[in-house]
């Protein structure tokens, strides 16, 4: 079995990612952005894929990538979770780049350079609520024109390329194409912004003859490791809950002296730590390529959603009055977690799909 423990390679990573998002990647930072029509942090997004060469983690090296492996990923994810960064990494570097590596064609080679130098971003043309088990429509496709129209699709508006997956294949088209049209949605989450995309005739290039293993490829690798996002998130919460309550006091008390809040916190504190197990479980299934992956990610899936889901409500709720503030960031957190919930499928899908991958019966 594997060592499930953060090696030093990682925790050096978790440092030098940790330290960026600390000087630029700030709470009213991010909240400010969220007010203007740009909510993605571009010159964020090339330090990280670019400057440190984050976007190629899990791309060859032989393509331009590092090398490395989903545990890498992972470390990086957490630490954009503690930060609700307004970046595509796990869209464009998970999602996307595992699609095409699914590919294995010259055409998705290309792209995959392109990805790793941070020089393009892409983006998979499904709603950000497909699961990896799910069925989801198809773009029609004839004589190489595409014509359809996919809604809530997280990060299009950041988008440099599409892959859209179709009856004959999978499909990249450029957004600055003629028949593409990108037209943004409301979010929960403002940090990963939604956008309907519609293609009218819109030229693409063949880069995967077999859409729906690719695609099941790329969303199983976002849904496991969409886990150690919502572990970084649960992480944020809980520490700074914590760290509040100690100053926060009410009848001469520290309000974290209150039993029943210890409770709580304790609670939220084993939720962690049994989070942490499965989202480094699935990270370290997909790295090994193990059979069981599929497993692993659905279950992290099933498992962390709901947690971070309770560590934000947990943490809104015990910071009390600030904490329902647009000032304060908890709401940032709540948000994504709300949002994570769904995405890739919600929790219940998943729970599903272990019941059927380990054959247990419905009562």
């Amino acid at each position: 079995m594997s060592d499930l423990l953060y090696s030093e390679t990682e925790d050096e990573l978790r440092s030098a990612v940790r330290s960026l998002l600390t000087d630029r990647c700030e709470a009213a930072q991010v909240i400010a952005r969220t007010e203007t029509d740009q909510p993605h942090d571009h010159d964020l997004w090339k330090t990280l894929a670019a400057d440190m060469g984050l976007a190629g983690l899990l791309i060859p090296e032989s393509l331009g990538g590092q090398g490395a492996t989903h545990r890498e990923a992972a470390v990086v994810l957490e630490e954009l979770g503690r930060s609700v960064a307004p970046v595509p990494y796990l869209t464009s570097a998970v999602v996307a780049t595992e699609t095409l590596l699914g590919c294995g064609s010259t055409a998705a080679d290309e792209l995959l350079t392109a990805l790793a130098s941070g020089r393009s971003i892409g983006v998979l043309a499904l709603p950000l609520s497909t699961a990896p088990s799910s069925s989801y429509a198809q773009v029609a496709e004839a004589d190489g024109k595409l014509t359809g129209r996919v809604g809530a699709v997280a990060d299009a508006t950041a988008a440099d390329v599409l892959l859209v997956p179709t009856a004959s294949g999978l499909y990249a088209v450029d957004t600055t194409a003629d028949g593409v049209r990108i037209t943004p949605q409301t979010p929960l989450d403002l940090t990963r912004p939604l956008a309907a995309v519609t293609l009218e005739s819109a030229p693409g290039r063949l880069v995967g003859a077999d859409a729906s293993a690719a695609v099941r490829r790329g969303l199983t690798a976002g849904a496991g490791l969409l886990a150690s996002e919502q572990l970084g998130l649960t992480d944020w919460c809980l520490t700074e809950t914590v760290a509040y309550l100690k100053t926060r006091k009410q009848f001469n008390r520290s309000v974290g002296s209150f039993q029943s809040l210890k409770h709580r916190l304790a609670e939220l504190w084993l939720e962690t730590v049994h989070a942490r197990a499965a989202a480094r479980n699935a990270a370290d299934a997909l790295a090994a390529g193990s059979d069981e992956a599929p497993l692993a990610a659905a279950l992290a899936q099933a498992y962390c959603a709901p947690v971070a889901v309770h560590a934000a409500e947990e943490a809104l709720q015990l910071h009390g009055g600030i904490g329902m503030t647009w000032e304060h960031p908890v709401h940032l957190y709540l948000k994504r977690a709300k949002s994570d919930s769904i995405a890739l499928g919600a929790a219940g899908v998943h729970q599903g799909t272990v019941a059927e991958l380990v054959d247990l019966q419905a009562p």
